[in-house]
């Protein structure tokens, strides 16, 4: 009974602890669109497995995507190969080597080991690229294990929603939308007939003009920092009042 009474003691404190985290958590989350990642951890009970970072992937168009993740195996086995595969049908076949392809050999880096390590980068990913990617290896026993399910991969572009026209001390809300919520954290900068508004770059991706003129007439097209590639162009037109 004494142990009974201290094993329910520690699930009552641990439950406390568990509840206060979260609610901490959700106090200090920013007031913006939350993206929630899963560990996805593919393990079997002797020890073999592959834990990816995320499970899903929303990346901007023409970006490098890196795919993190860890991998597991027994003692006694040596690894002998490493690769990514993609199109998961069915567990058990033999899978091609993403190196091994044309379209992947030129953009692939594997970053990981032969211990642990499977973290690869893709780099100039396009719509064409959205794929499930696993992870697999074989060891000298000749054992191969595949960490299915793997990464979702999403590629979005840019577009900006915009009005075509207003009136002259109108306010005006142009948004930067994606197909996706993209898991990087994103910094936006804005443009105006090509040419970069500077006081615009923040986590928002809407662009709020208050109390246009005519000035503002022009070409809008969005991007995000550390990225080349921009939005087309959305015409906003002022009329006068």
């Amino acid at each position: 009974m004494l142990v009974a009474g201290i094993i329910l003691i520690i699930f009552e404190v641990l439950s406390l602890v568990i509840g206060v985290a979260m609610m901490m958590s959700v106090r200090m989350a920013p007031p913006l669109p939350l993206i929630f990642l899963i560990m996805i951890h593919v393990f079997n009970e002797d020890g073999w497995g592959v834990s990816y970072s995320h499970s899903h992937i929303c990346a901007l168009k023409n970006s490098s995507v890196i795919m993190s993740c860890t991998y597991t195996y027994p003692t006694g086995h040596q690894i002998k190969k490493v690769f990514w595969t993609k199109n998961i049908v069915r567990v058990g076949e033999e899978h091609p080597d993403l190196s091994d392809d044309t379209e992947y050999s030129q953009r692939l880096q594997y970053l990981g080991d032969k211990q642990q390590n499977c973290t690869i980068r893709l780099s100039h990913v396009t719509q064409k690229d959205e794929h499930m990617y696993c992870f697999r290896f074989i060891t000298d026993k000749t054992v191969k294990w595949l960490g299915h399910p793997g990464v979702t991969l999403t590629v979005t572009d840019l577009q900006v929603e915009s009005p075509e026209r207003v009136t002259e001390g109108d306010s005006v809300r142009l948004t930067c939308k994606s197909s996706c919520a993209l898991t990087d954290g994103a910094t936006f900068i804005w443009y105006r007939n090509s040419q970069p508004l500077t006081e615009r770059r923040d986590r928002n991706n809407q662009l709020l003009l208050q109390s246009v003129r005519r000035e503002d007439a022009g070409r809008y097209s969005c991007a995000l920092h550390g990225h080349t590639y921009i939005s087309p162009a959305a015409h906003l037109s002022v009329m006068c009042e």
